[in-house]
């Protein structure tokens, strides 16, 4: 009997089953494993190779999007896009910002926001 491996890795998901469309009007797809660069994906029926790591259960972008699209999740917009957006793009803090909360990250350049001055008595 042979033993296997003890970091075998998982067995691949079928293409059509590593990004997850939530609703038909959306435009990013949500991914079912993490994904690798150079792995292929399907988006509507097209194949892509991927030019950058997308983890578990983030976005990516379904189609070509530009700069203040609105972006779709459960057919309801979660943010805007804050510069063009490539289809096969990874989707995150980076690209995207939330129109309804603040956007957190912990990029040098940017700061953690003081909730409680922000709050009207």
């Amino acid at each position: 009997m042979q033993t296997p491996p003890d970091h075998a890795a998982p067995p691949a998901l079928p293409l059509a089953s590593r990004l997850l469309l939530l609703a038909p009007e959306d435009n990013v797809l949500v991914a079912c494993t993490d994904l690798h660069v150079g792995d292929e994906v399907l988006i509507d029926g097209q194949g892509l190779t991927l030019t950058q790591p997308i983890g578990l259960g983030h976005k990516i972008a379904r189609h070509a999007l530009r700069a203040g699209d609105k972006l779709l999740r459960y057919g309801a917009p979660i943010g805007s896009a804050t510069r063009d957006i490539a289809r096969g793009e990874h989707v995150h803090t980076h690209n995207l910002a939330s129109d309804y909360i603040a956007t957190y990250t912990l990029e040098p350049t940017h700061r953690f926001v003081d909730h409680a001055r922000d709050i009207a008595p």
